[in-house]
């Protein structure tokens, strides 16, 4: 049987998170930095020749219809393909942590089912079904770290120095529509530029997510302290609840508490699945 075996999805940090403003359909305008970590779920892809799309889960079981068969019936939707899949996961990247797991592995499915079936969509028609799915999919398409605006549609790659990070997911996690929600959230920051960021990427900006996080989640709070003990200075990811900090490269990472996710990551310097569709312009948005 034709398949595509141990396909990654890695995670992403936001390097900061600035709200400029709302779009009229309410959609809040952000600034962020978006950076590949070595943090991964795996997928494999069986083809099916009935049309079937099916999905099996090898750790941490997902919802019955998540992120990853709705890119699949997607993408099989508009190529009007006759052809279908069987979809294997093992999801190791923390849910509702800010990380973009979920995104990910929408992604990866769109890359590796564009060559499971034959298609050879170029990155800007996978990415615009992806946008469809989710803010952070084309991001994902992009294969490469990102300067990130509008509603996470404008992308320009960015090179960034190799580091290590402590990441951190608590055991509680947060949706993100309750922090986009909160009356209390800073929605006007005054528009960052790439310069000001280059100059200090991993210590610019700020979440402007955490504060309301921090309210919704004591456990964001609790990961902040944790790496503070170990002389660590964290900082939230997306809308959390997941937190990192630049860490030496020639230090460890303490056992984290029960019930929590931590470990060291380095970050990447492309997607491990770039060039796997052809590729022809980042942005997605006007």
């Amino acid at each position: 049987m034709k398949a595509i075996y141990d396909v990654p999805a890695p995670a992403k940090l936001n390097l900061f998170l600035h709200i400029t403003g709302r779009r009229p359909d309410g959609m809040h305008l952000l600034q962020s930095a978006f950076m590949l970590i070595d943090w991964c779920d795996t997928l494999h892809f069986e083809l099916r020749q009935d049309g079937s799309l099916s999905r099996q889960d090898l750790s941490e079981p997902l919802p019955a219809d998540d992120l990853i068969l709705a890119a699949a019936r997607a993408l099989q939707h508009t190529c009007a393909t006759t052809l279908g899949a069987h979809i294997t996961i093992d999801k190791r990247i923390p849910t509702q942590a800010g990380m973009g797991g979920g995104s990910s592995d929408a992604a990866s499915c769109l890359l590796a089912l564009n060559r499971l079936w034959g298609l050879n969509y170029p990155v800007s028609r996978l990415a615009q079904i992806g946008l469809a799915l989710g803010a952070d999919v084309p991001f994902f398409l992009g294969g490469c770290n990102a300067w990130v605006e509008g509603i996470g549609e404008r992308l320009t790659p960015l090179s960034l120095p190799p580091a290590q990070f402590a990441v951190v997911k608590p055991a509680q996690g947060l949706e993100t529509a309750r922090i986009f929600q909160d009356p209390a959230l800073e929605r006007d920051c005054e528009a960052a530029i790439i310069s000001g960021f280059a100059a200090r990427p991993y210590t610019y900006g700020v979440n402007v997510l955490q504060p309301v996080a921090q309210r919704l989640c004591p456990g964001v709070t609790q990961a902040i302290e944790w790496l503070g003990s170990q002389g660590l200075s964290g900082r939230m990811t997306g809308s959390g609840s997941a937190v990192f900090a630049q860490m030496p490269n020639d230090s460890a990472l303490q056992t984290a508490p029960a019930g929590w996710q931590a470990r060291k990551c380095g970050n990447l310097e492309a997607h491990p699945l770039a060039g796997w569709a052809p590729s022809d312009r980042l942005s997605v948005g006007g």
